[in-house]
């Protein structure tokens, strides 16, 4: 009779036990789900150091070690996690999160196809595999693991998003519209969707809708100079120089030092043929981005538009310093040459140009250089 009463009052102490270590590790994923990394590391610390095998509570602490960036020590974790336990899914899966997190896209691909060998439905480690072969380029291995993650559900506004970045990689714009609509009708209120469908739409030749789906962004998230360069681009394609201009304007107001934003004002002001609001946004741009030979290049022609014809030749030289594959620089500087009447000079860009694959240099040549 005693024995039966030690036996009963050890099972009650033992399932006491196992309760409260439950209860520990739920309160410490509810800190990890809140962002309270720090709180949660500290609580599977003490459960961690009165039992080093408990697989939950290594797996826990590697996330809430992924939530403080620290990559390595979650790797740690995980790879303890993992000993226990090979066939451990969600331990795998955060390891080659953790390993991406650190750039090594390749070694989570092995974690990725290790978890999903052994949970086959397990979603997000498809969503993260895709991430991860997204960042190798492997674009359509990337679309097979966005797609698989769709397929197993539940839908939402990234699944969907993922995808459409990746049909917008191959080509697929019109399908990458549809997948942005989709995560659009899931999630109103995220300015980044609108942004990526306006993309999709410009390069469908769809500027009036990709200008609607830039009004919206803009709307949503006023402080992106990238959507106000974005909708510049559009209006621009349409031909709308002074609403790109004011686009352009805002940009540079948000964002004074990026130098593709002041080379394409440059685009603008050239062709409402403001020569010399040009040179000075591609000077700026140049002097941001000095290694950019595009910008060398644009100078130049509004150099020649102002009859500058030996700076236009100083800046494609320096084009050509930078860049010196390019026919079109060497056939450009060879027709400002022509103009100046040297035309020994221009003929010998001519004909770089033209050993380069330039067939108008291979005209020029025979019209000219005889």
């Amino acid at each position: 009779m005693k024995l039966l009463k030690r036996s009963a009052l050890l099972f009650f102490l033992l399932s006491t036990l196992i309760t409260q270590a439950q209860d520990a590790l739920e309160e410490a994923r509810k800190k990890i789900t809140s962002g309270d990394f720090a709180g949660a590391k500290a609580d599977l610390s003490k459960l961690i150091a009165a039992n080093p095998k408990n697989k939950t509570a290594l797996s826990l602490s590697g996330q809430a070690r992924m939530g403080l960036n620290d990559f390595y020590g979650a790797i740690g974790d995980f790879t303890y996690a993992i000993e226990i336990d090979s066939m451990f899914a969600e331990a795998l899966n955060y390891r080659g999160s953790a390993k991406g997190g650190l750039g090594d896209d390749e070694g989570a691909i092995l974690d990725f196809d290790k978890a999903i060998k052994f949970n086959s439905k397990y979603t997000e480690a498809y969503t993260n595999r895709g991430l991860a072969k997204y960042n190798m380029e492997d674009f359509q291995s990337a679309y097979f693991d966005f797609s698989k993650a769709l397929e197993l559900g539940p839908a939402d506004a990234d699944k969907y998003f993922n995808r459409g970045v990746v049909k917008a990689e191959l080509g697929e714009f019109v399908s990458a519209v549809d997948d942005y609509s989709k995560a659009i009708e899931l999630d109103k209120a995220d300015a980044s969707l609108y942004n990526y469908r306006g993309v999709a739409f410009y390069n469908i030749s769809n500027f009036d809708k990709a200008i609607t789906d830039y009004n919206e962004a803009i709307r949503l998230d006023p402080k992106d100079a990238l959507k106000y360069e974005n909708r510049a681009l559009a209006k621009s394609a349409k031909e709308d120089f002074k609403g790109s201009m004011e686009d352009y304007n805002k940009a540079i107001e948000l964002n004074p030092e990026e130098p593709e934003t002041f080379n394409l004002r440059g685009v603008t002001r050239f062709n409402l043929e403001d020569q010399d609001g040009a040179i000075a946004d591609y000077t700026k741009a140049i002097e941001l981005d000095p290694a950019n030979p595009v910008y060398y290049d644009n100078r130049a022609l509004s150099r020649t538009e102002k009859e500058d014809y030996n700076g236009a030749i100083e800046d494609y030289s320096s084009s050509i310093e930078l860049y010196p594959g390019d026919p079109e620089t060497y056939y450009q500087r060879g027709l400002v040459k022509l103009t100046m009447n040297n035309k020994y000079d221009a003929c010998l860009d001519f004909k770089t140009a033209e050993e380069l694959g330039s067939t108008e240099a291979k005209a020029t040549i025979k019209k000219n250089c005889k």
